[in-house]
């Protein structure tokens, strides 16, 4: 899926945020503390950056 803009539970902004977070944890940064550091504190925020798996290349295969 695309990531959403919004959290589904609390409306804050996360659009631009889950790049910036892919990128340093794939350099081995903890997930938790780069969380911390862009301000992403909420449990609900957390959650939606967390848990999001990227699935759009296996569905653009289907695409006829």
């Amino acid at each position: 899926m695309i990531m959403p803009v919004r959290c589904f539970s609390c409306g804050k902004v996360l659009g631009g945020v889950y790049e910036e977070f892919k990128e340093r944890t794939q350099k081995g940064e903890d997930a938790g503390k780069v969380l911390d550091e862009m301000g992403i504190k909420k449990y609900c925020c957390r959650k939606m950056i967390l848990t999001h798996a990227e699935t759009i290349d296996d569905i653009m295969k289907f695409n006829k």
